[in-house]
């Protein structure tokens, strides 16, 4: 028996998410005595997942699979669930990840815990941690299944770096073609910019900036903090900035380190968004902006006059600090 982890990657290397989830599912092995297993799709090397605790990485290569598959990569993994006799099965919570993790609990007649943000407080039984409400509580769920899924939440766990080295093997799921009823024709994609699923840090600007022509400083400040960059949702419904940059409730939610809004109000839906980000910085001119309510830090003053200097000081310390 061992503990079964779902590394995502795209064009063959490993997402930040596969290390931080295989650091959380080591943590768990540690705590029921057994290793870690990490399933792979046309990822390269697999060796790395050692170094954050997995024992032994199944190594799915498919070219059918090149492309997420929520049918085939859930069948995939129910297989090797069963291969490994794995009850214990640890994915992100990413928007492929939840869609996969629904379908699989139906596979393995599990419990789904998702968003979930610690190890285990018991396992036995076996209880976690969750946000709800939009990250304004917490959950303490006991899970009663055999089988247990658990969704960690993003940058809730981070990542731990051992000394380790997994083994590779070579699986080959048994896969037929009602698993590629549905299939992805073609992916867009900026290849240029940090993902925000994947940035530790977000620069995030609103109708404040008055125009998109005034995005330059927004990316100038992503550029010097190897930040992504986003938008609150009226910029992207006015065309400013494009649909993939819209963060909050109804867009893409963000779970950063480091988490700038610059000239954003704050509405309850584009907070419910944020709330998992560990540091939110504002700068607004209006110092009754809900936004400074939520926010660690607040700027008050014209986002004009202080993202400017503040690439300026962050380059010069970067210069003095290099």
């Amino acid at each position: 028996m061992s503990v079964l982890v779902y590394t995502e990657s795209e064009g063959g290397a490993f997402k930040k998410s596969a290390f931080e989830v295989a650091s959380y599912a080591k943590g768990v092995a540690t705590m029921l005595g057994t290793s870690v297993t990490a399933v792979s799709f046309n990822a390269d090397n697999s060796g790395d997942l050692g170094n954050y605790g997995v024992d032994k990485v199944l190594e799915i290569k498919n070219d059918k699979l090149s492309t997420f598959n929520a049918k085939a990569y859930t069948d995939a993994l129910k297989q090797a669930a069963e291969k490994e006799e794995a009850k214990v099965v640890v994915v992100s919570s990413s928007a492929d990840s939840k869609f996969l993790a629904s379908l699989l609990a139906i596979h393995l007649n599990a419990g789904y815990a998702s968003n979930v943000v610690a190890l285990p407080e018991s396992t036995s039984p076996f209880t976690v941690k969750r946000t709800a409400f939009t990250n304004k509580a917490f959950s303490i769920t006991e899970m009663t299944t055999d089988a247990k899924i658990i969704g960690l939440s993003n940058n809730a766990f981070g990542l731990k770096e051992i000394s380790g080295a997994a083994t590779a093997e070579a699986f080959e799921p048994s896969l037929s073609d009602q698993d590629f009823a549905v299939n992805v024709v073609s992916v867009d994609k900026a290849t240029d910019k940090v993902s925000i699923a994947d940035a530790e840090i977000v620069v995030s600007a609103g109708r404040g900036l008055k125009g998109p022509e005034n995005w330059g400083m927004i990316e100038e400040l992503a550029d010097v903090l190897g930040a992504a960059t986003a938008c609150s949702k009226p910029v992207s419904d006015l065309g400013w900035r494009p649909h993939g940059e819209h963060v909050g409730q109804t867009g893409k939610p963000v779970a950063s380190n480091l988490y700038i809004a610059i000239g954003i109000s704050g509405a309850i839906q584009h907070l419910a968004g944020i709330n998992s980000s560990k540091v939110k910085v504002v700068i607004n001119n209006d110092p009754e902006a809900p936004f400074f309510k939520a926010a660690d830090y607040g700027i008050v003053g014209d986002a004009f006059e202080v993202v400017p200097t503040l690439i300026e000081k962050l380059k010069e310390f970067k210069e003095n600090n290099a």
